[in-house]
């Protein structure tokens, strides 16, 4: 929810300032600044949410082919070879790097611009919320694979 109400907001200030540089010949860097900040914040709030509905983005050589029971095994080992081990080091990588920003009051090299470290901050809550959905999802696989739980792993290849 909070990532379409950022989409939408989003999109209101970049119309806005275009107007009011267009028209009145007057910005300001912290209105170009919260439009990549807004952004930056739909795209890591909305990532575990996209995880969860299955609509994310995924290499279709063999997988659409695939049972469900096998699209299950190929899930559980991409989510254990390579999904968390990414996380967890983009999770080692930026929480230090964000503190060190809070810490400092990072702000924007720009003349007007806004702080940087609560757009920091969002790299760590977006990795965390996708590790969170990540075991969420690999719970799911295992119950499909030990018969106890059902999981919708339909895939329809995109249109090309």
């Amino acid at each position: 929810m909070l990532a379409a109400v950022l989409a939408f907001v989003s999109c209101f200030i970049s119309a806005a300032n275009a107007l009011s540089r267009y028209l009145f010949d007057a910005s300001s860097n912290a209105w170009l600044e919260i439009q990549w900040q807004m952004f930056a914040g739909i795209f890591l709030l909305g990532a575990a949410w996209v995880l969860k509905l299955n609509e994310h983005v995924r290499v279709d050589i063999i997988y659409g082919s695939l049972s469900p029971r096998s699209r299950a095994k190929v899930d559980i080992f991409g989510f254990l070879f390579f999904f968390f081990p990414f996380c967890l080091v983009m999770l080692d990588m930026t929480i230090p790097w964000f503190l060190r920003s809070f810490w400092s009051g990072e702000g924007s090299a720009n003349a007007g611009g806004l702080p940087v470290w609560p757009v920091k901050g969002l790299l760590p809550i977006g990795f965390g919320l996708l590790v969170l959905q990540g075991v969420s999802e690999l719970i799911k696989r295992v119950a499909v694979l030990r018969g106890t739980g059902e999981v919708e792993l339909s895939y329809e290849r995109p249109l090309q």
